[in-house]
């Protein structure tokens, strides 16, 4: 058994809760704990979990709420198998699983971040129309939290496919005892160029309204023909002290009485500069374009939603090979004049405690 622990202390300044409150204050201070124990049960079987607990606000998409709280998130907590012939590998997975779609979901430890934000297809939409218990936060076009499912992963030589099926959709997920569930798929795959290069693609699709709107829908349709889909595409290049990764993303989101449904395109490319061994550099840029939508025969004259772009640049140094502190600044763009509130100077501390290990006979 073992149990790397990654704990990060946050500080951010940023006039974001005062849209919420004009009161809240510019600076405030977070904390998150992300565990990730791994049972080895035998030669081709294992168990493996990644929970986090984190208060808010610690992402900078928290600091959007006044609320202070402490959460717990349960990433990842999977029975797995896995076995090997020669150059190719087959995989399966059951239980709480990130979601296939995008790069990345898999990148949830603040060590595996050079930034401090996450792009914006993993962050909130605020979908004017949506009418259920998460109206006031809006969904997230991909989650980068643990869906219910079951995965199976294969390799060949260069080729990476995988394959997954889930109780709900990335974009709304919900747990094993909610009334909305609905199966979806997702899929994707890649293929490795050579050494340090790699393209992907992934796509899911399925129902995705909650029942609360049952009332909205036509005579004789059903939740189930309305469709939340995503399609994306990505890239990651490494070589020497560069590396970049990016993705485009598009997601179209079906509602009652939309001829043409909301959709939002989104894009990042992200670039890291290794100038010693303690010492980095990282940026990312943004972009989300939102669609025209068609209601009830009547075309929209601006986009359902602004379109946005952010900018982020941070700098990293690790005083030992433990520990790291990343300082970064993120300018945020929101179509319809400027909102300098959305800028963020945030600052974390991050300290990796050498995995916890016990054997079992």
């Amino acid at each position: 058994m073992a149990m790397p622990l990654t704990i990060t202390g946050g500080i951010l300044d940023t006039g974001r809760a005062q849209m919420d409150s004009p009161s809240a204050p510019r600076l405030t201070a977070g904390f998150r704990a992300l565990a990730v124990p791994e049972v080895k049960l035998g030669s081709h079987w294992y168990a493996y979990s990644a929970v986090q607990v984190r208060s808010t606000p610690f992402f900078y998409e928290d600091a959007y709420s006044a609320d202070r709280t402490v959460k717990i998130d349960i990433l990842q907590g999977f029975l797995g198998y896995t076995r090997s012939w020669h150059q190719a590998v087959f995989g399966m997975r059951i239980g709480q699983l990130t979601t296939a779609f995008g790069s990345f979901p898999l990148r949830y430890s603040d060590t595996a971040n050079p930034l401090l934000d996450q792009p914006l297809a993993y962050t909130y939409l605020r979908i004017p129309f949506l009418k259920d218990e998460k109206a006031e936060y809006g969904i997230q076009p991909a989650t980068l939290y643990g869906l219910p499912g079951a995965e199976i992963d294969v390799s060949w030589r260069r080729i990476d496919g995988r394959f997954q099926v889930t109780n709900s959709s990335p974009a709304n997920p919900k747990g094993l005892l909610s009334s909305n569930q609905h199966a979806q798929w997702t899929m994707g795959g890649g293929y490795t160029l050579r050494q340090g290069l790699r393209v992907g693609v992934s796509a899911f699709q399925g129902p995705w309204l909650d029942r609360s709107a049952v009332e909205y829908l036509p005579p004789a349709t059903s939740l189930n023909g309305f469709f939340a889909s995503g399609f994306g595409v990505d890239i990651q290049w490494a070589r020497g002290p560069w590396s970049t990764t990016g993705e485009w993303d598009r997601f179209v989101f079906d509602y009652p009485y939309y001829s043409v449904p909301p959709a939002s395109s989104f894009g990042y490319a992200e670039l890291k500069r290794i100038l010693s061994p303690r010492w980095y550099i990282a940026g990312r840029a943004n972009y989300e374009s939102n669609n025209h939508t068609v209601d009830w025969g009547q075309w929209s004259s601006s986009p359902y939603l602004p379109n946005r772009q952010a900018y982020e640049a941070a700098i990293g140094f690790r005083p030992n090979r433990l520990q790291l502190l990343k300082v970064g600044y993120e300018w945020v763009s929101v179509k319809g004049g400027p909102r300098t509130q959305d800028n963020v100077l945030g600052i974390q501390f991050v300290t990796s405690i050498n995995s916890l290990s016990k054997a079992f006979k």
